[in-house]
């Protein structure tokens, strides 16, 4: 959610996320046009393993991190950010930060899979 007050300009954390939905947005455009999460993600995406369908008061995964640009580690229990994509097959998952590849899917998980 972007807070923003009419009065005033908006700030550089309006900026920062405002930069985030336009990164978000412009994956959707690529999906759209058929332009494959490999492409747009490369060999740098996190592996998230062992993984769930959370849900906040938005969706998002939880799961083993590792190769997390911010959050270090091997196998690092995390949840992500709002989840905006997911491949149907749950091999990729977009949030609102970045792209994940989908490892194994946890033994209890909220999909129908």
């Amino acid at each position: 959610m972007l807070l923003f007050n009419q009065r005033d300009e908006p700030g550089a954390d309006f900026a920062r996320k405002m930069e985030r939905l336009a990164a978000l947005v412009a994956d959707v455009e690529r999906i759209h046009r058929g332009v494959p999460p490999e492409a747009m993600a490369g060999n740098d995406a996190p592996i998230l393993d062992r993984w769930i369908l959370g849900q906040r008061l938005v969706p998002c995964l939880a799961g083993l991190s590792t190769g997390h640009p911010l959050l270090p580690g091997k196998g690092r229990p995390i949840g992500t950010s709002d989840l905006w994509l997911l491949s149907t097959d749950h091999t990729w998952a977009r949030t609102l930060s970045r792209w994940y590849r989908l490892g194994r899917p946890a033994e209890r998980s909220g999909l129908n899979a």
